[in-house]
């Protein structure tokens, strides 16, 4: 029997809204309850369900968000179901900030593609000539871009441009980019314990009703970060063949094999792209953990439901004092 997936879910609280993994409902005091599915974007488009996909996001993340809180605050208070994080509410930043310590991608905005294409300057940044794909940068760069609407396209911005354009001030964002690159500088030293190199990532930033700047949505998962095998990377790299990758770049490459580029419609996966991919997502998970991936329990949306109406439940323990689940 194949594992079972979450596709979507509803539940009886207000305000539902669907992205393009996560469904997030409200709560009282000022807290969001966010569902983390199976499902896969790629070139911002919905494109299959992985099973196993949205757990480990969902316990990934929480695992992350506990060892940056050093670093910087973030929303998570509490984990009541493998696939489901209460988290504090706030005004997320319009921009995703994405920091990239490789050049590489497959995308039309990816940094690889552009350079390739002739363009020097890229996003505020001056490269040199003569990079080659899945090179690593001199320094880490921050690329922020847009938030597009679901099913639009993210546009790239400059660091300057997301002041001067007043998406945000220039004091939030100072605070942004100087926590972002010491987020990227934290998670690859973790990553090269666990055997990997953290090529690229994206963060989400968003502000509390005190006004703090906050970590959201999630960090350093295979679904907002490319994760290469450090093993065999020198090799590859130097022979001019691909990475081996545990995330999602697998689905990527298959798309843009295919000649899709993010419009029309979209390819269908096979049985063993989608087995691969949830098997290099469970690996990610168990490197850089450390521990070893328990499924939880199906159907998975039953198991969500009498979890959260648990946790919801008048006499549960105030969710802001607990902890997260490993």
């Amino acid at each position: 029997m194949s594992p079972d997936v979450l596709d979507d879910i509803d539940l009886d609280l207000p305000n539902r809204r669907a992205g393009k993994v996560r469904v997030v409902f409200d709560l009282p005091d000022e807290r969001l309850l966010m569902v983390t599915t199976d499902r896969l974007s790629a070139f911002d488009r919905h494109i299959a369900s992985i099973p196993r996909k949205g757990q480990v996001l969902n316990q990934l993340a929480a695992w992350w968000f506990d060892r940056l809180a050093d670093v910087v605050p973030n929303h998570l208070l509490s984990v009541p179901d493998p696939n489901v994080s209460v988290v504090t509410a706030t005004r997320p930043l319009p921009v995703e900030v994405i920091v990239r310590g490789h050049i590489t991608g497959v995308t039309s905005t990816s940094l690889w593609t552009r350079y390739h294409s002739g363009e020097r300057r890229i996003d505020g940044h001056r490269l040199p000539d003569g990079l080659r794909k899945n090179q690593m940068l001199a320094n880490p760069i921050v690329t922020p871009t847009t938030k597009a609407e679901l099913g639009g396209h993210d546009e790239p911005l400059s660091c300057d441009e997301v002041v001067t354009r007043g998406l945000v001030d220039a004091t939030t964002w100072a605070t942004v980019v100087e926590a972002a690159l010491e987020i990227f500088d934290r998670g690859r030293a973790v990553a090269a314990e666990a055997g990997l190199v953290l090529a690229d990532t994206k963060y989400e930033f968003g502000v509390d009703p005190d006004g703090r700047v906050m970590l959201i949505d999630e960090v350093h998962t295979p679904d907002s970060s490319r994760f290469w095998i450090a093993e065999t990377y020198t090799e590859n790299f130097e022979r001019g063949s691909e990475p081996e990758s545990l995330d999602k770049e697998i689905v990527r490459r298959a798309l843009a094999d295919a000649g899709f580029t993010g419009d029309g419609p979209v390819p269908a996966l096979t049985s063993e792209q989608i087995a691969s991919t949830s098997q290099r997502y469970v690996q990610t998970y168990e490197r850089i953990t450390g521990v070893a991936f328990r499924p939880g329990t199906e159907p998975i949306a039953q198991r969500v439901r009498q979890n959260v109406r648990e946790y919801l439940r008048p006499d549960t323990v105030d969710p802001k004092k607990e902890k997260p689940q490993p």
